[in-house]
């Protein structure tokens, strides 16, 4: 599904040109319009999740217990956001986490928020 969209210029590492589960449907794949394209397991999704419920919201620690994450945990719906994010519902019954855009490419690639936009030098 192609989500890019008109309006101002965005940074092409952030902006999603396609969303979609990869060939075996076990992770989840996006393609950003820089040409990179980013895999992630559906389980890492849901450790990461940013919500105020799995991270506390004053001292930006990780809240969320992993041994209460099943392994087969997986998304039952994925909703966008706007243009800025995706939203999850999980298979454990969570779905308060926005993900965005900039916050996927980061977890794939933690250099890409550092770069300077058209890659580095």
């Amino acid at each position: 599904m192609s989500v890019g969209g008109g309006g101002a210029k965005r940074d092409p590492r952030f902006v999603p040109d396609e969303v979609v589960p990869t060939e075996d449907g076990r992770r989840l794949r996006i393609r950003w319009a820089d040409g990179t394209a980013s895999e992630y397991w559906p389980r890492d999704l849901r450790l990461v999740c940013p919500c105020a419920g799995c991270v506390d919201e004053m001292t930006g620690e990780r809240t969320l217990d992993p041994t209460r994450v099943r392994p087969d945990v997986h998304p039952t719906a994925i909703h966008y956001v706007g243009r800025y994010a995706l939203q999850f519902v999980w298979s454990d019954g969570h779905s308060t986490g926005f993900y965005t855009w900039e916050y996927l490419r980061e977890l794939a690639d933690p250099d890409a928020a550092d770069e300077p936009p058209g890659g580095s030098g």
